[in-house]
């Protein structure tokens, strides 16, 4: 092998190698962000969760909105559902299977108490934040069919820790019509 050749063959082996690099860091810093701001939203919301009294988790704005503990259920339905869609599978007692909504509609809408709901959403953030963790880098550009709409893995966690801060809005408004003020706001 010629030197130009072999200078060459080493450029391109380094160039690999460099770009094999930056993506891992990619994966590191996109998985990290996402992974703080889920550990930002958890804390918030399991703060929400325990200071609401027992006799406001069925407290509603209206007929047909989830009450306080239903949207508590739904995020923790949602936590073990969202990772399920990329193929990382929801505890076998949840019943939770990513081709069948109603799987997750059916474990949000359980009748249960204060007490599980807080333990279930405890849980379900352990869940997800593993899922998270866990997920290879070369994944996430993955595309996959959710909805009847194309994303990509990488869309997918986006979307998951936006659901997040959709409820977590939504539960501090909720607190405050019950005259809760949210714990680190004191």
């Amino acid at each position: 092998m010629s030197f130009h050749a072999r200078t060459a063959t080493l450029a391109a082996a380094l160039l690999v190698s460099v770009a094999s690099v930056a993506t891992a860091q990619e994966h590191k810093t996109v998985m990290a962000d996402l992974l703080f701001d889920v550990t930002q939203a958890e804390e918030k919301i399991m703060g929400l969760a325990r200071a609401m009294p027992e006799e406001s988790y069925s407290w509603r704005p209206g007929e047909g909105v989830r009450s306080v503990g239903e949207v508590f259920q739904h995020v923790a339905a949602d936590n073990y559902l969202l990772p399920a869609l990329q193929g990382i599978a929801a505890p076998a007692e949840t019943g939770i299977k990513p081709d069948d909504y109603q799987t997750a509609v059916a474990y949000e809408t359980r009748e249960i108490d204060r007490e599980a709901i807080i333990a279930d959403l405890e849980t379900s953030f352990a869940h997800l934040k593993q899922a998270m963790s866990d997920v290879p880098g070369s994944k996430l550009g993955d595309e996959l069919s959710v909805f009847g709409q194309t994303f990509t893995a990488r869309q997918l966690w986006v979307l998951t820790v936006t659901h997040l801060h959709e409820h977590l809005g939504q539960s501090i408004a909720y607190a405050r019509t019950n005259g809760v003020k949210p714990p680190w706001s004191r």
